[in-house]
């Protein structure tokens, strides 16, 4: 268009006579020779308009005064479709034939040993008809022929029998090693056993931490069945958003997707063990190419070779399971974009997984890394310290070490260490306490292993689970202590005061090196302080740059501001901070980007020069604009739960709608909005959003199920019903489906059918109280009253604070006492 107008302003050039030359290309007379001016002008004046409306249009996002529009523009690409597929995948065999040596490398290396079928060359815990005995159950590890399997004994009830179709785990890890079981359920989801093995304690133990917050605790008679957070089974294998999971990490090209085919759950994995395409991504270009008679010398392989990616892609192969993520977008296979489908940084907001110095505060893995000054001021990967085939220890040159211990995997780098050993570390060269692990990678115990009550972390945990410290860390004894942690110090002298350690710490080597800045002024922080006071702690102060150079720790700063102190349209956020969280949208890192904008739009979304700032960081987005308003959403969307939780539902239909401004086609946060709407008690609101949610993704099963509670709330019990109803066909496993549809028969007085669906909902999730106590109440209409009990106690087993179900069954047990006389 532009081109278009330019050529016909040079037209008009071209046609006109010079002046004073009594010359002119209109034969047809003086009189239409004097409009000529006017119509020139005219035509001139409509070019220039057409030429500022299409700058315009170019522009307008792009400026940040006060020529920009308000309206946040719409998204400019769809979301990054992804690169590979499954028949690119061909199986670590097709690598053995090139590749004999390091195959089988793998094969004896913990990643070829991760996990698989169960057999006796995988199995390493106690399957011998030995029972674990709960306060409430038995539960027989055994093998009978070629299935290993859990017998699940309960009074009063038909011993449940659970298949082991898969072994997670081999015990591993030297700070404690344990392995997991998985089951492949009906529904088509493989899900973990609540029964977990530890190598070191030779038993097996139980993660209580969602249900009474005991941390891992070995399984004694003392222990309920119940206390256990995955009984019944509940954590997924794989990425699915409806249930807890574990990800994708404990298996190899693993997805779980709804089949609109069988109305079931697809589970599907290449294995169990962590392949060579779990790193190196597909293989059959790579095969097809190498196989090809055509090949030349140095032409394409058909793969990007691992060793020569930069600092921080090396590390992107390993955080695909070597950290905690946050999901963007589903559908992740090995060879994708992982910064497409997942943030790394997005956890410190809400789990935070690490302290501000990096310490594990919560349940992380090796992304502490990140804090370490091997990385920030040098190029230290994974693969500086690990051998990616054997996972066997090496130095930076790649020279294989005697093992984890070895004080070259530093002094590689560090050279001004090699021969003064005991100098640096002030004890015997030949004491355990001079490694260099020992002071700067301590095995700490996971914190999330311990009870919730054991609030020092320096409390022995039941279940040994310690890690070694990535953050590499320089002891720091009163720090350390300040922070909760138990650091390299007290690991070794337990018995002696903090003080001590710290003062013969600074008489050995005197000032110690200072704290990164942007860490230092967040571990000054403390959530008392007013938003005034904390947001240049968290934040930094106008034109810092120099924490920029920690990205890690920048983006937990604002994380924290957000976390403690946002809320919609809050006068509180002064000029400084809204010039800070201005500074940091245009910050270089992507997450950073995205969680300064979701803090402004968040606390002044409605402020028209706060939009004109949001609207311009989305016209500089560019090719990343999917991915900057993937993490904005998913910021918003973390705060808009964080008020559903706090019963604040005004707020919440606030973050929700404004997260939608960002991914206005995004269902999962439609949904959302329409349950707090729906919460809200604003029915009509919610069920108009619910439809809008099935109109962006009609294959939700929850979408369908929330639109029927909704309706039926509505008094529209017809329209419920074939909500639900739609709902069981695209997911017949869905354990809400049958559930609502009994509360409808329940409602009509149809006992039958209520009874029958109550009971199918409790088969899919025994966990469900609620359907318990929906069922008993069904009973107890039958007048049957052992029924009515035996239903309300399976509920109270899971959820013992329902005063009602409480007095109901201890008022029936006292029937069924009297009767029994």
């Amino acid at each position: 268009m532009v081109q278009a107008a330019g050529a016909a302003v040079s037209r008009k050039r071209r046609t006109r006579p010079a002046p004073g030359s009594g010359k002119s290309d209109n034969l047809s007379g003086s009189t239409v020779e004097a409009r000529r001016p006017l119509a020139r002008w005219k035509a001139i004046v409509l070019v220039g308009i057409a030429l500022v409306v299409v700058v315009w249009r170019l522009l307008r996002w792009g400026f940040a005064g006060s020529l920009s529009a308000t309206t946040l523009p719409p998204p400019r690409e769809a979301a990054p479709r992804a690169t590979t597929e499954r028949v690119d995948f061909v199986g670590a065999e097709a690598c053995a034939g090139c590749h004999a040596a390091a195959y089988a490398t793998w094969q004896r290396s913990t990643h070829g040993r991760a996990g698989g079928a169960p057999s006796r060359d995988l199995v390493i815990a106690a399957f011998n008809g030995t029972p674990m005995r709960f306060a409430n159950a038995v539960v027989t590890p055994r093998v009978r022929g070629a299935s290993y399997e859990f017998v699940v004994a309960r009074a009063g009830e038909e011993p449940r029998t659970f298949r082991v179709d898969g072994v997670i785990g081999g015990g591993h890890m030297a700070g404690g090693g344990t392995q997991g079981f998985v089951t492949a359920l009906p529904d088509g989801t493989m899900r973990f056993l609540p029964f977990d093995w530890s190598r070191e304690g030779s038993g097996w133990f139980c993660n209580t931490n969602s249900r009474s917050a005991k941390g891992w605790v070995p399984i004694t008679p003392e222990l309920r069945l119940e206390e256990c957070g995955d009984w019944t089974p509940v954590r997924v294998l794989g990425d699915l958003a409806r249930y807890a999971n574990c990800q994708s990490c404990h298996a190899s090209q693993l997805t779980v997707a709804l089949d609109s085919a069988t109305h079931r759950w697809s589970t599907r994995l290449a294995s169990l063990a962590i392949n060579c395409e779990s790193c190196h991504g597909p293989g059959r270009r790579h095969v097809q190419l190498m196989s090809s008679t055509a090949r030349t010398a140095g032409a394409d392989i058909g793969y990007a070779p691992l060793a020569t990616l930069g600092k921080d892609a090396s590390l992107r192969v390993c955080y695909q399971c070597h950290a905690v993520k946050d999901q963007l977008r589903e559908g992740f296979l090995s060879g994708d974009s992982l910064e497409a489908h997942y943030s790394l940084k997005f956890p410190l907001l809400g789990d935070r997984p690490l302290d501000a110095d990096g310490r594990v505060r919560t349940f992380a893995y090796q992304e502490a890394h990140q804090f370490s000054d091997c990385y920030l001021n040098g190029g230290m990967t994974c693969t500086s310290c690990h051998d990616p085939h054997s996972q066997q220890y090496r130095d930076v040159t790649g020279s294989a070490l005697t093992g984890r211990f070895d004080d070259r995997q530093c002094t590689g780098c560090h050279q001004s260490k090699v021969g003064r050993v005991a100098e640096h570390s002030h004890h015997a060269e030949s004491s355990a306490g001079s490694r260099c692990t020992a002071c700067h990678m301590p095995y700490a115990q996971e914190p999330e292993t311990r009870a919730a009550r054991d609030v020092a972390r320096s409390t022995a945990a039941p279940i040994r689970y310690a890690r070694s410290d990535h953050s590499i860390a320089i002891p720091r004894p009163a720090a350390d202590s300040a922070l909760g942690v138990r650091g390299a110090c007290a690991g070794c002298h337990a018995t002696k005061p903090t003080a001590e350690l710290e003062r013969q710490l600074r008489a050995w080597w005197g000032e110690l090196k200072p704290v990164k800045p942007v860490v230092a002024a967040q571990l000054r922080f403390t959530p008392q302080l007013s938003l005034a006071a904390a947001a240049p702690l968290l934040l930094g102060s106008a034109g810092d740059t120099v924490g920029d150079h920690h990205v890690f720790a920048r983006f937990a700063g604002i994380a924290r501001l957000l976390e403690r102190y946002g809320k919609p349209d809050d006068d509180g956020f002064d000029s400084t901070a809204l010039r800070r969280l201005t500074e940091l949208t245009k910050h270089a890192d992507e997450d950073v980007r995205a969680i300064a904008l979701a803090t402004l739009h968040l606390a002044r979304g409605t402020d028209p020069g706060v939009r004109r700032t949001l609207s311009a960081a989305l016209g500089r987005a560019g090719a990343r604009d999917a991915g900057l308003r993937a993490r904005w959403a998913l910021a918003l969307g973390f705060m808009g739960d964080r008020f559903v939780g706090a019963g604040d539902l005004p707020s919440a239909i606030t973050s929700y709608a404004r997260a939608l401004e960002v991914v206005p086609a995004n269902a999962r946060v439609m949904l959302n909005l329409a349950n707090a709407q729906r919460d809200a008690g604003d029915g009509a609101a919610a069920i108009a959003s619910y439809r809008r949610t099935i109109a962006l993704d009609a294959r939700q099963p929850m979408a369908w199920v929330n639109l029927g509670i909704a309706l039926g709330t509505a008094g529209d019990t017809s329209a419920a019903i074939d909500a639900l109803t739609r709902a069981g066909e695209l997911d017949s496993g869905e354990p809400l489906v049958w559930f609502n549809l009994a509360n409808i028969h329940l409602v009509r007085g149809e006992l039958d059918r209520a009874g029958e669906l109550y009971a199918k909902a409790a088969a899919l999730d025994p966990s469900m109280a609620v359907t318990h106590f929906r069922l008993a109440r069904v009973w107890l209409l039958r007048k049957d009253v052992p029924e009515a009990l035996h239903e309300l106690r399976r509920g109270l087993a899971f959820d013992s604070s329902d005063t009602a179900a409480r007095q109901a069954a201890t008022s029936l047990a006292r029937t069924a006492m009297g009767r029994g006389r």
